[in-house]
């Protein structure tokens, strides 16, 4: 989900200094990850056009790693049912590439292999498995008409859910694709926390990286989760971002320096018909 929004630059400093006044797990690095471990699951978010938090994932993923701790790295940026089995040193990109299935035409646009190859390389150059967790395309339609995923979040959840999926598409979606689309990204949280659950290990953890929506604890994966399953959030945000989030929704926040100006609404609305 795109969880960037439109905001003036007075609305934007004015939600860091709120997030930054109240939130003690404020971090701006990942070498600090000792006291939110051992934990079996550790679910990282980030802004998708923030390169530096991809670096922030590589990073985590090369520590967890040189520890013996990393069990797997699970991807939204790659469809469930995709695998990385062979791993080590001598594991081309190439051959990453086509066990992820990660195409130029699909994912460059949203996922590009520049960003995100280090990332992956970084697992399967440590031995470490691979997986995609997202919702297969071929599934988006049917589970747009699957009305028990309503169910899957509270009310109140749930139309926050609704109103994030608006907002992601800067209130260009007709009213009567809100309920469907919502569905989607319902189904996208639940397929991910299914693959990580299938992929967890005794005594080690398995890293789930996917964009911040998908990560909080009140409507993203850990609503998805077995009753009882442990779990740490890690979100990211940039200095520009203009929703600030509450400690209740991770467990630490890393904050970046501040992305080049660019409005995706303005850009969103150019490409809309009428």
């Amino acid at each position: 989900m795109n969880c960037r929004t439109a905001v003036t630059a007075a609305v934007a400093t004015m939600a860091m200094a709120a997030l930054l006044a109240g939130c003690s797990s404020l971090r701006p690095a990942p070498a600090d990850l000792g006291d939110l471990l051992p934990t079996p699951l550790l679910l990282v978010g980030e802004l998708h056009d923030a390169p530096e938090h991809q670096a922030l994932q590589r990073d985590t993923v090369q520590q967890l790693a040189r520890r013996g701790e990393l069990a797997a790295l699970v991807l939204e940026m790659v469809e469930q049912g995709r695998r990385v089995s062979r791993t080590g040193p001598d594991v081309t990109e190439a051959e990453v590439r086509a066990a992820l299935d990660w195409r130029d035409d699909i994912n460059a646009g949203a996922w590009p292999w520049s960003v995100y190859g280090p990332v992956v390389m970084a697992a399967v150059h440590s031995g470490v498995p691979v997986f995609g967790g997202n919702l297969p395309r071929e599934r988006m339609r049917e589970v747009m008409q699957e009305t028990t995923l309503d169910a899957l979040l509270p009310p109140p959840e749930l139309e926050r859910q609704r109103e994030a999926i608006r907002n992601g598409h800067c209130g260009l979606l007709p009213e009567t694709q809100i309920a469907p689309m919502t569905r989607i990204q319902l189904a996208r949280d639940r397929a991910m926390a299914q693959t990580a659950v299938d992929v967890l290990q005794p005594g080690r953890t398995v890293l789930l990286v996917a964009g911040n929506g998908h990560v909080l604890r009140d409507i993203g994966v850990p609503r998805h989760l077995p009753p009882g399953q442990a779990f740490r959030v890690v979100a990211a945000l940039s200095e520009d971002a203009g929703s600030a989030l509450s400690p209740t929704q991770a467990d630490r926040i890393w904050v970046t320096a501040a992305r080049p100006p660019r409005d995706p609404c303005a850009e969103l609305r150019s490409k809309t018909p009428g």
